[in-house]
């Protein structure tokens, strides 16, 4: 079932109940007034009987005659009075005797003075009449006729009423329905309308500060999330199609110059060699990308451990140095308390944090001409700081805006070789473990690296 329809029927039924329930109340309400209304007459009319029939003003015959003869015309009230012994000393109608009075009943309007019965469709009462100091018993009944044709004039009426007004609640519910959804129908119109060749498509917001406009702007910031992500995607797979495409057309030539012609061993195995060095750059840049993609992963789904930047770094370093013998670390630790571990122990991933560290130390030694990477290792209350400097030809501030911009290569960077990888890859990494990194450069003055990650 549409929402519509669910918000039409959940209202009409929510509303039917609670004008049944006052129409309802309304009938309950002019019935007990009318059975209080009528009483009041009922009692009147002993009353006045009785005190002419006690009084002795109009004999018993005369008053019989009157009751009988108005009886064919209208609902005739009929009385009877009792001495407090259950003796009858006038009845309107003995024959027809609509209160079958008995001494339990007598006994009982003794006890409570006044009473109300009911004989079937007649209602009538009970009462004590004192006259002349002495009580007297008397009842009346009859049958109202103009009361009960009124209440079931109102009855059809209200049941009219209640039909009426529930066909005018359903339509006028309906009609609300389609309304108040209606921008939901145009926030759906334009959600099918968006795909991949037009993400920067929005849902409307009409300003009316509701609900509606909170779920489009949720929307809408997840379209920009989208967008961002999709746009991100195709610039990755972009780049990381040209930067392959650079090894494989370097080797495929390589190796069909070799095959142009016999050559002796010694240019087959240059030729061999140079497609060997770009086979493994394109390996190197494989390797890059995987990382990358590791990076990418949220905190909670890598394993993640307790581990001493200073003993990182010593496995790095040596790492680096067998990799490339004419490269240099030198480490040095500035604590204010070298007993006090905890300011060099961080928690995360070891294999992560080894490809971000000797990413920003291959950096140094590849931008300065001594090779070196200087590496001061200290802390502070909450985090552990390890600081990456070198004497190399350092950046200006346009190069330090861009230097983490993937595949990015600096102007100082051709006669180097890279991938325009590693930097994005040791941010990634820094963040993915809660840290940062700071870079402070100017041209010819070097580069210092500043990672800060929170240690225990």
């Amino acid at each position: 079932m549409k929402i519509k329809a669910s918000l039409t029927l959940r209202n009409a039924v929510a509303t039917a109940t609670v004008f049944l329930f006052c129409l309802t109340l309304i009938y309950l309400i002019s019935l007990h007034n009318r059975a209080q209304t009528f009483a009041h007459d009922l009692k009147g009319e002993a009353i006045t009987k009785a005190h002419l029939f006690l009084n002795g003003q109009v004999d018993a015959e005369t008053m019989q005659s009157i009751y009988l003869n108005n009886k064919a015309f209208i609902n005739e009230v009929e009385v009877a009075v009792y001495t407090t012994d259950f003796e009858m000393l006038y009845h309107d109608a003995i024959d027809n005797d609509i209160i079958k009075e008995d001494r339990s009943m007598i006994d009982r309007i003794l006890k409570e003075r006044e009473i109300d019965i009911n004989e079937g469709r007649y209602q009538g009462i009970g009462l004590i009449y004192n006259h002349g100091g002495k009580d007297y018993i008397v009842t009346a009944a009859a049958y109202d006729g103009y009361g009960h044709k009124n209440m079931h004039g109102l009855l059809v009426t209200l049941v009219i009423l209640f039909a009426v007004g529930l066909t005018l609640l359903v339509l006028v519910g309906y009609i609300l329905a389609r309304s108040a959804l209606r921008p939901v129908k145009a926030i759906a119109a334009t959600a099918a309308r968006i795909n991949e060749t037009n993400l920067d498509r929005r849902l409307p917001i009409r300003k009316e500060k509701d609900e509606l406009d909170e779920l489009s702007a949720v929307f809408n910031s997840l379209l920009e999330r989208l967008e961002k992500s999709f746009n991100s995607q195709k610039s990755f797979v972009s780049n990381v199609s040209h930067e392959i495409k650079t090894p494989l057309a370097a080797i495929i030539a390589e190796l069909d110059l070799a095959l142009q012609k016999e050559r002796d061993p010694a240019q087959y195995q240059a030729a061999l060699r140079n497609a060997l060095n770009d086979a493994r750059g394109m390996t190197r840049l494989t390797e890059g990308l995987l990382n990358l993609a590791r990076a990418d992963y949220r905190p909670d789904k890598i394993k993640q451990e307790e581990i001493r930047l200073d003993e990182l770094l010593l496995d790095i370093t040596d790492t680096t140095g067998r990799a490339h013998p004419d490269y240099h670390a030198d480490i040095v630790f500035a604590l204010d308390n070298e007993d006090d571990d905890r300011m060099i122990t961080v928690v995360g991933n070891r294999y992560l944090l080894s490809v971000a560290l000797s990413n920003l130390i291959d950096n140094n030694c590849k931008y300065s001409d001594n090779h070196t990477s200087v590496i001061l290792i200290s802390g502070d209350s909450k985090n552990a700081v390890i600081r990456f400097s070198d004497t190399g030809r350092g950046m200006d501030e346009r190069e330090r805006a861009e230097i983490f911009r993937l595949f990015h290569r600096g102007d100082n960077s051709r006669d180097v070789k890279g991938y325009g990888i590693g930097m994005t890859l040791a941010l990634r990494i820094i963040k993915l473990h809660h840290g940062t990194i700071e870079v402070l450069s100017h041209p010819g003055e070097g580069t210092t690296f500043m990672v800060s990650i929170p240690h225990l």
